[in-house]
């Protein structure tokens, strides 16, 4: 398999956005009445919000409310965007993979305006080949969707994904591409190993120094 690209996963590995989501998600809920505990929304974080709603209530919730649910998400989070900051490391570690062979593409199924609004607190844009947004993905994670985006973004062969979330790993396993992961979404290294991750890095910081242990370490 020739590698040729790296995909790193935006929200919650990129930029520090897992806890807001989840409190968006929990706001957005009790505006109908229902109450999912913010521990359980944030273990589903990483998951495409088309999903969300029926993984952590029921299908028939899905089906009355979901667009509902969606819209009101997106009220929620939009007072929290200014709050976002991106990692320590990350602009440095995207520089290093860049150098060392690889084309790099920032993948998210966020809405257009809010992957803008991240990508710039990172000079994201000079940094990457190609980035992708909800416009490019019919499904998202846990589906391969994403990750199949991000490759045709940029003419990649085969990927290597950057990710936080268990999710991350499953839709990278289901399109046969490995992955790395950081905890910043919360999920243990446990976890994150039994989904699919290679291996498990504290931050972004630690997996720039510790690059030459992955299969980032160069174009072979």
């Amino acid at each position: 398999m020739d590698l040729d690209t790296a995909v790193f996963d935006v929200d919650g590995t990129l930029v520090d956005t897992n806890y807001q989501h989840a409190l968006a998600w929990f706001r957005a809920f009790r505006r109908y009445g229902i109450t999912v505990p913010v521990w359980q929304l944030h273990r589903a974080i990483g998951m495409g919000g088309d999903q969300l709603v029926g993984a952590v209530t029921s299908d028939d919730v899905e089906a009355r409310l979901g667009d509902e649910l969606r819209d009101a998400w997106a009220e929620e989070f939009a007072p929290m965007l200014d709050e976002v900051q991106p990692f320590a490391g990350v602009a440095e570690l995207l520089g290093a993979v860049r150098e060392r062979g690889f084309r790099i593409v920032l993948a998210s199924s966020g809405k257009p305006d809010q992957v803008e609004h991240y990508l710039g607190l990172f000079d994201g844009k000079s940094l990457a080949d190609g980035w992708t947004s909800s416009a490019d993905v019919q499904h998202t994670k846990p589906a391969p969707d994403l990750l199949e985006a991000a490759l045709r973004a940029v003419d990649g062969t085969a990927g290597v994904l950057v990710g936080d979330s268990v999710w991350d790993f499953r839709a990278a396993e289901a399109l046969g591409a490995p992955g790395y992961a950081v905890r910043s979404g919360g999920f243990s290294a446990a976890e994150l190993r039994e989904a699919g991750a290679k291996d498990v890095f504290d931050s972004p910081e630690e997996l720039l120094h510790r690059l030459d242990d992955t299969l980032l370490a160069g174009r072979r």
